[in-house]
């Protein structure tokens, strides 16, 4: 829950302008009631001490330590000082560094025995995590005179709220401003309707703010913490419950594939048999479609697991129904691709209406930004008379002039890069609702879909198709042992000698991709921020190629993929590869989703701590598609000890998905999983952690449906809608409504 109405009172008001510009700027926080949803990650007793050892590299973090020694160094023949001051928490130690005038203060204040709370973002230097000039309160007995040191005291006293803060807001600072609006937390209205709370001995929604913001016992904090996970949960699972409910009312064209049609004759034509994962989501697709309400279904399912195939055989049972379906995918080089999978595997049910097609077949058309005129006009056409079945497209299949003859399906790959209203646009071309299949390569524990596509039924395809072969994944420290980037190149060069191919990824396009002056003025600036703060900028695509080429790569034939390509010479790019016409293709991540080569056995990513989680598996998933076994080399200049090696160390330890996805949202801060999938907008969740609430989820999920199903409209819990406005503000209110 974001704020209620009573709460909106701007920041600004009771603040003062310079806080709450700091505070809207990095932290999103606008009115009280933001504020007040703004919770301490964790508490501090007086006499704990937290955790050196488990720091996060390059992390705004408050610490509460004891100053173990302090040591003034002098440099460039004495004129320049440095004061070196190591604390300590008996899980370990952590150095903070002052430099210049800036020594005299701590030098004389942060004495060896003394306690304080420091804050500032980590970072590595010579191999050591430290801060680097932090802020810095001392508790108790130590703190110097003043009304700070009251307060300090106090705090130290009791339980230190440690808040989520930034550079320029320490922790201390906002739990000042907190005090400031506390007040107000007796008029937030309480949106749990009365025999729920007190059914399940919830404290009321004021009580809870003050206890998680000023709590006295441990015991406090988790009635706080039980309250406020509940609202966040349930007012989320009402909007979702009302969206279903609504959608459940849509009318929609009843779709069954007509027996001994297209579907009949493209099963009948496949050289390999379905999984039984495949037949059985194909059912409930089938179930889905053949029913007079549209069917909202997220089709998620491991890398390589054979969606596309499910995706197409649904495709197909539209068409034999009468209708026509529409897959839209994220970019140019993915929609040509699936256009010339989807005709490969149809063959001549593909040319229907042309010479040498079959009866039964339809015509696939294909849609683009960059297609030229005439075959612009011939594919629009097509579309309107019926003659094409399946069309498949980038968002240029949004566009007013396209228009259906009967659209039945639409078929979304790829769901998180879509804007809300990309997909909305593309539905609305049906005469009544089409029928929605979501498609995603990246597996979704149970819980965030439970969270984030709380509104859609879900399939999983967990099984690869027979044939596919295993991938070995390593981790090339390549700063610790350069002798293993070296065989990295090396194992290129034999997968090549077999005959096989390889991919090189690389989080950059490299000098070109600065178009002007501007941007190459920015992209100067990051590269030396980046420099200055022990980090060269991430490694380009156009620069390795040419490296490599002229390197441990020479005679190979090398060629590059980034989407700044025009798309004719992309497509012949990805064409002469899938030819084997190329050895080692150097690529951002265009060929992140459905590149589908199954030569190309070998893939080295390189920065690859620059990537996330669930990207690096879907990269890993480009190889080993063949007969041939996979190998995903993992390269980074990381130390062992840092969290981002321990990512790496994780992805090459698994080809689990499901696994990689838990630990990927464990390593996120919480509230991404919402934001990124809100079209954008800022995340509802503040207390929630959907990893590990799964039975909150699950428990507040049927508590929303009977509360929707007794009453839609949410006529008698005036506060229950009160929240729901506050969370759907209009933008979120009109991503739940499009879906």
């Amino acid at each position: 829950m974001d704020r209620v109405p009573a709460l909106e009172e701007p920041l600004k008001k009771l603040l003062g302008g310079p806080t709450a510009k700091v505070m809207a700027e990095h932290l999103g926080l606008h009115t009280v009631g933001d504020l007040l949803h703004h919770y301490p990650r964790r508490y501090e007793e007086r006499g704990q001490l937290t955790k050196l050892a488990e720091l996060p590299l390059d992390e705004d973090v408050t610490v509460v330590a004891q100053v173990a020694d302090a040591r003034v160094h002098t440099f460039n023949g004495g004129r320049g000082q440095r004061l070196e001051i190591t604390i300590t928490d008996g899980s370990g130690r952590l150095q903070l560094v002052f430099f210049g005038r800036g020594i005299h203060k701590p030098h004389k204040e942060l004495l060896p025995g003394s306690r304080a709370m420091f804050a500032g973002k980590v970072s590595m230097f010579n191999r050591r995590m430290q801060l680097a000039h932090p802020t810095y309160a001392k508790l108790g007995a130590d703190a110097a005179e003043g009304e700070d040191a009251a307060d300090i005291d106090s705090w130290a006293g009791a339980l230190i709220p440690i808040y989520p803060a930034c550079k320029g807001l320490e922790s201390w600072k906002i739990a000042k401003a907190v005090d400031a609006v506390l007040p107000s937390a007796r008029e937030a209205v309480d949106p749990l309707p009365g025999a729920l709370r007190e059914g399940r001995g919830f404290v009321p929604l004021p009580e809870a703010l003050l206890k998680v913001h000023r709590p006295h016992t441990r015991a406090d904090i988790e009635d706080a913490r039980q309250r406020l996970k509940w609202d966040e949960a349930f007012v989320l699972q009402v909007a979702l419950a009302r969206r279903r409910h609504a959608d459940a009312q849509l009318p929609a064209v009843a779709r069954r594939p007509a027996p001994g049609g297209l579907l009949d004759a493209f099963d009948a034509k496949l050289p390999f048999t379905l999984t039984e994962g495949q037949q059985k989501v194909s059912r409930e697709i089938f179930d889905d479609l053949a029913t007079e309400h549209p069917m909202h279904r997220l089709l998620q399912g491991e890398v390589g697991s054979g969606k596309t195939m499910v995706a197409l055989r649904a495709m197909l049972a539209v068409v034999d129904a009468g209708g026509q379906a529409a897959m839209l995918a994220p970019t140019e080089v993915l929609a040509q691709q699936h256009h010339r999978s989807i005709t490969e595997m149809m063959g001549e049910l593909a040319e229907g209406g042309m010479l040498g097609g079959a009866d039964l077949g339809t015509k696939v058309v294909l849609l683009t930004g960059s297609m030229g005129v005439p075959a612009r006009r011939q594919a629009l056409l097509d579309l309107v008379t019926g003659e094409a079945g399946l069309v498949i497209g980038t968002h240029a299949l949004i566009e007013d002039k396209v228009q259906f003859h009967d659209l039945g399906l639409v078929v979304v790959d790829e769901q998180h890069r879509f804007g809300v209203e990309q997909r909305d646009a593309l539905r609305g071309k049906g005469k009544q609702p089409p029928h929605l299949l979501v498609m995603t390569a990246t597996p979704i524990p149970r819980t965030v879909a439970m969270t984030v596509f709380g509104d859609l039924e879900t399939s999983v395809l967990d099984q690869l198709p027979a044939g596919r072969s295993p991938i070995a994944s390593h981790v090339v420290p390549a700063q610790d042992k350069p002798h293993f980037l070296a065989r990295a190149w090396e194992r290129v060069r034999e997968e090549v000698d077999k005959g096989h191919q390889a991919y090189v990824v690389c989080p950059r396009i490299g000098d070109a991709e600065e178009g002007d002056e501007k941007k190459t003025a920015k992209a100067k600036k990051k590269a030396e921020e980046a420099e200055t703060a022990d980090k060269r900028p991430p490694l380009a695509v156009i620069e390795v190629a040419d490296q490599l080429a002229r390197g441990p790569l020479a005679g190979l034939r090398t060629e590059i993929l980034h989407g700044r390509m025009q798309p004719d010479d992309k497509d012949d790019v990805m064409r002469r590869f899938g030819a084997g016409e190329v050895d080692v293709l150097v690529a951002t991540t265009v060929i992140e989703v459905g590149v589908n080569v199954p030569n190309a056995t070998a893939m080295v990513i390189m920065d690859a701590d620059r990537f996330g989680v669930s990207q690096l598996h879907q990269l890993r998933g480009r190889v080993g598609r063949g007969s041939a076994p996979g190998l995903c080399l993992l390269v980074t200049d990381m130390p062992e000890a840092s969290p981002a090696r321990a990512r790496l160390t994780a992805v090459a330890s698994t080809l689990d998905g499901f696994e990689l996805s838990r630990i990927d949202l464990e390593q996120r801060r919480e509230g991404d999983v919402l934001g990124q999938a809100q079209s954008g907008v800022r995340s509802s969740l503040r207390m929630l952690t959907v990893i590990d609430d799964e039975e909150v989820i699950a428990a507040a999920r049927e508590e929303a449906v009977a509360v929707v199903t007794a009453d839609p409209g949410l006529d008698h819990l005036p506060e229950l809608r009160t929240a729901l406005d506050a969370l759907l503000d209009k933008d979120r209110e009109q991503y739940l409504d499009k879906g």
